[in-house]
C-alpha cells in the first residue's frame, strides 16, 4: 500500500502482536508516527506495559489515556464475575454469527477509533492506523472492512478538517492477512514479537496461559508462519 510522505499517523496500539505490528508498518510508511494507548478496565496491564517498552525502544511519541469501559460489564476482558474461556475448536465465528464471543468488548474500536480521531484533529495527523483483520478476527464486528469503511466516512463528516477536504484515511494494514502473513510482515520489519503480549489472562509477568483464543489464534500463526514461537508461556 502506497502512502504520502511526509504525513503523521496515529497507530492505535495495544502492544500485542497486531498492534506491533502495524506500528512498525506505519514507522516504514510515514514522516511521523504517534502511538495511542488505553488504559480502558481490562484486566491485567501486561499487554500495556509491552506497548510502553517498545514505543520507549522505538522512539515513538506515546500517548496514554485512561477511559473506563469495565464500568460497563459485558465482556471476560473487562467484567471480574466474567471468566475467559479456553479455545474450542468446535466454535467457530463468521460474519453472519449472530453472538458474538464473550471476549469481545462491546464497541471497543468504536471508542478507541473516536480518540484517535480526536488525536490526529489535534496533532493535523491524517492517518489512523489499526490493527484488525477479517481474517483471524475471534468473531468481533468491530474488525470486519464495512465497520473500517463507515468509520472513515463518519470521520471526515465530523472533522473540520474533513470537511475542509483535508481528508482522513483509516489504515488497516493487516485487514486480509492471516495470523502466519502478519507475523511474516512484521519479521521482514524487524519486529521482536517476543516483546508483544497477546493473551488474554496474561500474568504480570506477561507470560500467556497458553489456552485462550489468543494464545490459540497466535501459536497457529508461528507455526503456519513456519517460525519459531517467541512467546512465554505461564507453563515454561
Amino acid at each position: 500500500m502506497q502512502t504520502p510522505n511526509q504525513q503523521t499517523a496515529i497507530v492505535l496500539f495495544s502492544g500485542g502482536l497486531d498492534s506491533t505490528t502495524c506500528l512498525y508498518w506505519a514507522k516504514s510508511h510515514f514522516d511521523k508516527v504517534i502511538a495511542l494507548s488505553f488504559r480502558y478496565g481490562q484486566k491485567h496491564s501486561s499487554e500495556l506495559n509491552c506497548a510502553i517498552n517498545i514505543a520507549s525502544s522505538l522512539g515513538v511519541e506515546h500517548r496514554i489515556i485512561d477511559i473506563d469501559i469495565a464500568q460497563l460489564g459485558g465482556s471476560a476482558l473487562t467484567d471480574e464475575t466474567l471468566a475467559v474461556p479456553n479455545y474450542d475448536e468446535n466454535t467457530t465465528y463468521s460474519d453472519e454469527a449472530q453472538v458474538a464471543p464473550i471476549t469481545y468488548v462491546p464497541a471497543r474500536n468504536t471508542i478507541f477509533l473516536s480518540y484517535a480521531l480526536a488525536l490526529a484533529e489535534v496533532s493535523q495527523a491524517n492517518h489512523i492506523v489499526i490493527g484488525v483483520s477479517s481474517v483471524d478476527y475471534s468473531g468481533y464486528p468491530d474488525c470486519r472492512p464495512d465497520f473500517i469503511e463507515a468509520f472513515e466516512r463518519l470521520a471526515n463528516l465530523a472533522t473540520v478538517a474533513g470537511r475542509q477536504g483535508n481528508r482522513l484515511q483509516i489504515i488497516a494494514p493487516l485487514q486480509h492477512l492471516s495470523k502466519a502473513q502478519t507475523l511474516q510482515l512484521g519479521s521482514s520489519l524487524g519486529v521482536d514479537y517476543a516483546q508483544t503480549v497477546s493473551c488474554y489472562r496474561a500474568d504480570e509477568s506477561g507470560r500467556a496461559c497458553g489456552a485462550c483464543d489468543s494464545c490459540h489464534l497466535r501459536m497457529q500463526g508461528f507455526l503456519e508462519a513456519g517460525m519459531a514461537d517467541q512467546t512465554r508461556y505461564q507453563d515454561s
